[in-house]
């Protein structure tokens, strides 16, 4: 006899008090309730259900079996709905987060070609370099920069998040290209002035060399895209990521600084909340995403549980 059916037929059993109303539920004879029972009983070699002629009453190990046999059922009906959803079409709208500078200079342009091929999906992108609680926030999914401590979140690894230095060729003209880090000290640095030690940049070198160098500058802003602009303007040599000058050094707008030194790249991930039933459109947009931007897949996620911002 299927052990999962009988244990349906247990449970069923216990919660609605009789063999006969068990039986009525299930469309079965009340023969069939019992056969099911007797055959859970002479399997486990103990007695689950005490009947009297008006009532009946569960022994120890039956009351304990019946808690195990519904978290069970329910793993099973978890299982099949989750199988279901799967199959589904993504669709719904998506909330989630970003960094300002990732956000509006990578991430938008791949969540248009996301919309595109999921036209049922539509999506509300909230831009914030402040670190967020997803849940609590109602996000369903964000891109962290740095590392992650909160282990309530599946962290997917994306490629680093990487920073150079440029300047506009009239700033070089007028000042010369240093040829050392140690030389930024004399230059006008654009300083981004949430950084916590926006006075002090610490740069990586050929073969890991290091150095931290002291800088100054007379244009500070919260925000890439200013540093970016007052760059081009000559005002000085901004230290941003690739996706925020990648546009500019091509086009020579921006002329590399020091390009054998940046800073150190930061890590960055894909985080979501832990769910053992992720949604069509949230598997979807998380594979998209990690096809588009993922790192290395022989780094591993970031969980303390079932795997599956700047």
């Amino acid at each position: 006899m299927n052990k999962l059916a009988s244990m349906e037929m247990f449970v069923r059993v216990v919660e609605s008090g009789s063999f006969s109303a068990a039986a009525e539920a299930s469309q079965v004879s009340a023969t069939m309730v019992a056969k099911h029972i007797r055959t859970i009983e002479q399997r486990l070699g103990a007695r689950l259900l005490y009947r009297t002629t008006r009532r009946q009453q569960l022994s120890d190990i039956g009351r304990l079996y019946y808690e195990r046999c519904k978290q069970v059922l329910a793993e099973v009906e978890l299982a099949e709905a989750s199988a279901l959803e799967l199959q589904a079409s993504p669709r719904g709208q998506l909330r989630l987060v970003a960094p300002v500078s990732f956000g509006s200079h990578s991430l938008v342009p791949a969540l248009a070609d996301f919309m595109e091929s999921h036209p049922e999906v539509s999506v509300e992108l909230t831009l914030d370099n402040r670190k967020l609680d997803l849940v609590d926030e109602g996000y369903e999914l964000g891109i962290h920069i740095g590392d992650i401590d909160d282990t309530g979140l599946v962290a997917r690894p994306l490629q680093p998040y990487r920073r150079r230095l440029a300047a506009a060729p009239s700033y070089l003209a007028r000042h010369g290209q240093p040829q050392h880090p140690e030389e930024l000290s004399t230059h006008a640095c654009l300083g981004l002035s949430y950084w916590r030690h926006h006075d002090r940049w610490r740069l990586v070198g050929p073969d890991g060399a290091t150095c931290s160098v002291a800088v100054q500058g007379r244009f500070v802003a919260n925000q890439g895209n200013a540093l970016r602009i007052a760059a081009l303007s000559g005002v000085g040599i901004v230290l941003q990521p690739d996706v925020v000058l990648a546009d500019d050094l091509a086009a020579g707008r921006l002329i590399p600084v020091l390009p054998d030194w940046s800073l150190s790249p930061s890590p960055m991930y894909l985080v979501y909340p832990q769910d053992r039933r992720p949604t069509a459109k949230l598997r979807s947009v998380v594979d998209f995403l990690m096809a588009r931007f993922g790192a290395d897949p022989s780094i591993p996620s970031m969980t303390t549980a079932t795997d599956f911002g700047r």
